[in-house]
């Protein structure tokens, strides 16, 4: 594990919801929740349902604002950003793996990895083989002409996992990548997102309830009562 500056740093994180009715008490998830992940450093976050683990990775990849506190990916301040930086930000320096594939059915698999650059507005053969290279490093060479609906759970979390990782990230969250998954396919796919994080580099922030994958980590977090804590 690297000891360099944290590719990911959260400070004094609050979030709380309002009430759905007046005079109802409001919800808050966090209160003065701070973390760092450092480059090379795969952290799992582990708790209960409704612990607020999801809602953490969507503070993280600035997919939602806290209500005070900051986030910090390097030396971005993402939580200052405006929400059009943020999403050019987030397609350039964060991998996000869903718990479900999100893959476009209408699209093969290569088209759907290399989504993130045909957005950035990257020439489709620049992205295309970008997405060729990365479904090879995902197992999936020779798939890449497939739509999602003939491929198995396995290879679409797969080619999500490429889709994550083609536009070259600093920092890769997955929000519990194995969590549909049969056993042997969730042993395989967690094995691939510890081999391509050391491949690159990566600073992972994990979230999962398999806690023998968790242990397999540089680190392992709770979430409980709004803070982290050491597991």
């Amino acid at each position: 594990m690297a000891t360099s500056s944290p590719i990911l740093r959260a400070e004094a994180l609050e979030k709380t919801y309002p009430p759905l009715t007046s005079g109802a008490p409001g919800l808050t998830l966090f209160r003065d929740l701070s973390l760092e992940v450092a480059p090379g450093e795969m952290v799992a976050v582990v708790g209960q349902s409704g612990a607020g683990k999801s809602t953490l990775l969507h503070l993280m990849a600035a997919l939602d604002r806290p209500t005070t506190g900051n986030v910090y990916v390097g030396e971005t301040e993402v939580t200052a950003l405006t929400p059009r930086q943020q999403s050019a930000f987030r397609n350039r320096q964060i991998g996000y793996v869903w718990q479900f594939h999100y893959l476009l059915p209408e699209f093969t698999a290569l088209e759907n990895a290399a989504m993130p650059l045909l957005a950035r507005g990257v020439a489709k053969s620049e992205a295309l083989a970008a997405a060729e290279t990365w479904l090879a490093r995902v197992g999936l060479a020779g798939r890449g002409h497939h739509r999602s609906g003939e491929l198995s759970g396995g290879e679409q979390q797969r080619v999500s996992i490429a889709r994550a990782l083609v536009t070259q990230p600093r920092l890769l969250l997955a929000d519990e990548p194995t969590g549909d998954l049969d056993t042997t396919t969730s042993t395989q796919v967690f094995e691939l997102l510890q081999q391509l994080h050391r491949e690159q580099g990566l600073a992972s922030l994990i979230v999962t309830h398999n806690l023998d994958f968790a242990a397999r980590c540089d680190r392992v977090l709770r979430l409980k009562g709004g803070q982290l804590h050491p597991a």
